[in-house]
């Protein structure tokens, strides 16, 4: 089963749905007990970074999720939590990779970054598998990422930015799978299919 993370926001539904087209049994929680059986989870994200983490402290999950060994997959503001900090109101993350999510420069581009664009994989990562090396994905969000150790996917918007990330045990994607078409369900699937 795999366990969807509640924190009162999100793009929970649209995850659900695609979820319940791949035929993956999942739960949509914030209790720690009933996420703790789950063999992965999911943190979807839709929002602004501090509602995010003060939703997450109030259900008690922050340090929680810092020490989850299943496969973890944030989506859009789910991966941007994973950095240490937000310029987003300057908001302390989750901490699990170093770095700190920035605002794209609204003078010379248009902001938020949304639409179809293409990811670059790096590394042969499983969450790419079966996929064209620089597939088309669907995006909005107006902070980045930047390129770390840990990117496992590329994409250009004014600059390079992370669109993947991996940590072990933790992944993320800045673009929305669950809005992706046969890109986005193939992803999703990869992740279920992991361990």
């Amino acid at each position: 089963m795999i366990g969807i993370i509640d924190y009162g926001a999100g793009n929970i539904r649209s995850v659900s749905n695609a979820l319940k087209r791949l035929n993956v049994e999942h739960c949509v929680s914030s209790n720690i007990d009933k996420l703790g059986r789950a063999a992965k989870l999911i943190l979807p994200g839709v929002g602004e970074a501090r509602m995010a983490m003060d939703s997450l402290d109030r259900a008690g999950l922050i340090r929680w999720l810092r020490g989850v060994h299943v496969p973890f997959l944030g989506i859009c503001l789910g991966m941007q939590l994973l950095f240490e900090e937000s310029a987003e109101r300057q908001t302390e993350c989750l901490g699990i990779l170093r770095g700190k999510v920035v605002p794209f420069d609204s003078r010379t581009l248009k902001v938020p970054h949304m639409g179809w664009n293409r990811v670059r994989s790096l590394n042969n990562n499983p969450l790419f598998a079966g996929m064209a090396e620089h597939e088309y994905f669907y995006f909005v969000h107006s902070f980045y990422a930047p390129a770390v150790p840990e990117t496992v996917g590329t994409t250009e918007y004014g600059t390079a930015f992370s669109s993947a990330v991996q940590k072990g045990n933790y992944y993320g994607v800045q673009f929305h799978p669950e809005k992706s078409g046969s890109a986005g369900l193939q992803l999703l699937n990869n992740f279920v299919s992991l361990c």
